[in-house]
């Protein structure tokens, strides 16, 4: 009985990273493709990495997606954490179902209603759509995932470290940045790494934020593939998720390294008293 659930168990498990991963990895082959027909196999060539090179567009949009990404997951980071400390801290204060509700909400918001809702503020106010109000609607849609991760490592947080700097006279700012932030630190790191990600991903929200001086690059392959795959747009995927695969791989092992220290460190303080 156990080695039939275990083979059912195996076979779905296949099938699933098949369905997942599979049309990443013709993705990734067919970049390599000499024929300039993305189903047809023409031979191994690197024709296509070349011609990237070459298209400005694609290139400009590439550079405008990562700057994006950067800047605004670095002020969702910031943000969130904020509004995680704040939501774990004070516990009681005018407001905090409000707050709460707010900082939330992008998370079960669709993304058409919270790309509409940006728009017509962004119209109301009169601000001109181009990279300022891409910035503002990626960091307010991507600061909402960073509060989660972020507080869910400070509900398991022990607050005894803190009480125990202060009682040694370190100043409560001073004990957050000393104690808690270190601890707290791969919770923030994959908070970053999260809000970075969806924001290079995005598109429906960007469509609505965007203007003529900024378009991100899924924009410009949504807008290109619908006129035909073009062997270059192959070629720009594998590069993103290339720079994705290193990105978390570093968080990971980063993470790691600072969780492995955080326990040596618990381990000679107790070790200490």
């Amino acid at each position: 009985m156990k080695k039939g659930l275990s083979s059912v168990n195996i076979v779905a498990l296949t099938f699933g990273f098949a369905f997942l991963y599979l049309p990443i990895v013709l993705l990734v082959i067919y970049s390599f493709n000499d024929s300039q027909l993305v189903t047809v196999w023409g031979g191994f060539s690197t024709r296509w990495y070349v011609a990237l090179l070459h298209n400005e567009q694609l290139l400009e949009a590439a550079w405008v997606t990562v700057r994006l990404g950067l800047i605004s997951a670095t002020l969702a980071t910031v943000l969130g954490t904020l509004a995680a400390v704040t939501l774990t801290r004070m516990t009681r204060f005018p407001g905090r179902t409000l707050f709460s509700g707010m900082v939330y909400a992008p998370l079960v918001m669709p993304e058409v209603i919270t790309g509409l809702s940006l728009l017509l503020l962004f119209v109301a106010i009169g601000l001109d759509r181009g990279f300022l109000t891409l910035l503002l609607a990626h960091v307010t849609f991507s600061m909402c995932f960073v509060a989660v991760v972020v507080q869910s490592r400070l509900i398991t947080f022990d607050k005894s470290l803190e009480e125990a700097a202060m009682d040694l006279g370190c100043p409560p700012f001073k004990t957050f940045l000393v104690v808690t932030l270190p601890i707290i630190l791969p919770a923030i790191v994959s908070g970053w790494m999260l809000a970075f990600t969806l924001s290079i991903d995005d598109l429906v929200i960007s469509q609505f934020t965007t203007g003529p001086s900024a378009t991100t690059l899924p924009m410009r392959i949504y807008s290109s593939v619908r006129l035909g795959v073009k062997p270059e747009i192959n070629a720009v995927c594998t590069i993103m998720i290339a720079i994705v695969t290193i990105g978390v791989i570093a968080a990971s092992v980063a993470t790691k390294r600072a969780e492995s220290e955080r326990v040596k460190a618990e381990r000679a303080a107790a070790a200490g008293r």
